[in-house]
């Protein structure tokens, strides 16, 4: 492993994939010749192992930052898994419940849900997944990584009432939940860690707001030409769109492929 030239992380929604949040041949493509020059493409994302097999399988990548940062893979080992407790999913179920709200438990094998509401069902279409079977229970038996909470609104009150979590809201309907501190970047940091690679350049590509503090972790911090403005001034590079071949254009810019 200390052999790697260098590491790339991808986030996938607006970034790795296209409108269709599909891999294209490009950058299948573009993968295989990274790996051929020895660098070692990771995913990095807010979805669990459980959602992106397929990304993975058309991708060919076989490394993992997952749940914004709780579960680490390399090469389909686990080197890292952050897990929320019974408590704590508990205490949520309760104060989602009493929002009027629902949540989903993420391990990285397994999603369930509390329930098939229309803002569960839009979340799930937005990023073209199945909507999780339901089970409010999951947490007493199952190990847990993340919650999902699913609501358009009502941020400001998770982040006042669980000092002790850290939210990522992913889009409009639905915001990401892990343990405190817990990030993309931090998971750049712990693969490194883990891998020995601490020397080894890095290169972060993102478009969203859970994508700051992949980037910030990064050495060559790659914002997609449709990244948020924020993102972009963080950046070193601001690449075409994730639909105008934004990958393949900042990996040859960079001499990765």
């Amino acid at each position: 492993m200390s052999n790697y030239r260098g590491i790339t992380f991808f986030d996938l929604d607006g970034t790795l994939l296209d409108a269709r949040s599909k891999i294209t041949p490009e950058v299948t493509q573009a993968i295989q010749t990274l790996k051929k020059n020895n660098i070692l493409p990771v995913i990095a994302t807010g979805r669990t192992e459980a959602e992106i097999k397929a990304i993975m399988l058309d991708s060919d990548i076989t490394s993992a930052i997952t749940m914004n940062g709780s579960y680490i893979s390399v090469a389909g080992k686990e080197i890292h898994s952050e897990k929320i407790t019974a408590d704590e999913c508990q205490r949520m179920l309760d104060h989602v419940n009493l929002q009027g709200h629902q949540l989903a438990f993420y391990n990285h094998q397994h999603i369930w849900c509390t329930a098939h509401t229309q803002t569960m069902i839009d979340a799930y279409n937005y990023v073209h997944s199945e909507v999780p079977e339901i089970n409010s229970q999951a947490f007493l038996d199952h190990p847990i990584n993340m919650m999902l909470i699913l609501s358009e609104s009502g941020d400001a009150y998770y982040h006042e009432h669980f000092p002790d979590l850290t939210f990522y809201r992913n889009g409009p309907y639905s915001i990401d939940t892990v343990k405190k501190g817990i990030s993309k970047g931090i998971g750049v940091k712990r693969l490194k860690q883990e891998l020995n690679l601490s020397n080894v350049p890095t290169f972060g590509f993102g478009d969203g707001p859970n994508d700051f503090s992949l980037l910030d972790a990064c050495d060559h911090k790659i914002a997609m030409g449709n990244a948020y403005e924020e993102l972009k001034e963080l950046s070193t590079f601001i690449t075409k769109k994730n639909t105008e071949g934004g990958i393949v254009h900042a990996l040859k810019h960079f001499d990765l492929i």
